[in-house]
């Protein structure tokens, strides 16, 4: 039943959370029905073929969720949830993008600042009312582009001429890709070679005209980052030889993970750069430089934070998928 099973889980991607699993389980069972019905009139197992005009005359996955959705107007039920869809792709690739750019200008940027009258208000100012008419502009733009798909003289055709053999396959959200194994395995062997031949000392450029060395505090990252790597390509090493997630691999991806978000929020506010030496005569101030590298990678701290959070998020959530099944 691997089309019945394609077809039920096209349609669960259209259904809300909340009801998904009592809709597609009535929805399958519905289905089944129609199945042995139609075995004990022919008196034979379905074909593929049989199965497939049976789903064809359910309907599209997108219109099947749709019965069960709450009828709109303005974007009718049979387009309803692709314009949901569409929604939540502006917002995640433009709208939360524009407005960490937003407050990362107003944060660090004294020249935003200053062409917002100086000060943390008006910047803030500028970055909300900025933010709400590209939010309007956007869901604007797409809103209209569905209601006129909707009101136009002809309905969109490929709601209707579908194939169920076209489905997606159903993926197995713990199975590991072997690919993305043997990529893990090579870009952790080679980060762990070059980190070894070339970050293991302090002074990590030495040349006739200039020279940079970093704080003590660094051996206690270097060991870190090492240890770091070995245990991703010991986990990169049991994913390809078992290619599923499981309780423990989860667990040992999450701490590892926060292993690492830990250090580089901390290398952030080590004032790691201890001093850049230039040749005699260079018109430039090597300790003035490196202060200034210390002060930006202290300010980058936000950011370390932020993205730590999202990489945590999606190994707790990988740990809770890998729990549930």
């Amino acid at each position: 039943m691997d089309l019945l099973d394609r077809y039920l889980h096209a349609v669960k991607f259209w259904l809300p959370k909340a009801q998904r699993q009592d809709i597609v389980s009535e929805l399958s069972e519905d289905i089944r029905s129609q199945i042995e019905d139609k075995e004990a009139e022919l008196g034979r197992p379905l074909t593929e073929a049989d199965v497939e005009a049976i789903l064809i005359r359910v309907g599209r996955p997108v219109l099947v969720a749709n019965r069960y959705l709450p009828q709109r107007h303005l974007i009718g039920p049979a387009l309803y949830p692709i314009y949901v869809f569409v929604l939540k792709i502006v917002t995640a690739c433009y709208l939360v993008p524009w407005i960490l750019v937003g407050i990362g200008l107003m944060l660090y940027s004294p020249g935003y600042r200053a062409a917002h009258g100086g000060g943390w208000v008006g910047a803030l100012g500028a970055v909300w009312g900025g933010f709400w008419l590209t939010t309007l502009v956007a869901v604007g733009a797409v809103t209209v582009v569905f209601a006129t798909l909707e009101r136009g003289a002809s309905k969109p055709g490929f709601l209707e001429t579908w194939s169920p053999r076209k489905l997606p396959p159903v993926r197995d959200p713990n199975r590991i890709s072997r690919a993305d194994s043997i990529m893990e395995l090579v870009a952790n062997i080679v980060f762990a070679s070059w980190w070894v031949l070339f970050m293991s000392s302090p002074i990590v450029l030495d040349r006739p005209d200039i020279r940079i060395t970093l704080a003590p505090v660094w051996v206690y990252f270097f060991w870190g980052y090492l240890m770091t790597a070995a245990a991703n390509v010991a986990l990169g090493g049991m994913n390809l030889l078992r290619p599923n997630w499981t309780r423990a691999k989860a667990g040992f991806r999450l701490a590892t993970n926060l292993c690492g978000s830990a250090l580089f929020c901390t290398l952030t506010q080590s004032d790691i750069l201890l001093n850049i030496s230039l040749a005699p005569g260079s018109t430039a101030d090597g300790q003035a430089i490196a202060a200034a590298i210390n002060m930006w990678a202290s300010r980058a701290l936000p950011f370390a934070i932020g993205i730590g959070l999202v990489v945590l998020a999606v190994d707790i959530r990988r740990l809770v998928r890998v729990k549930a099944a």
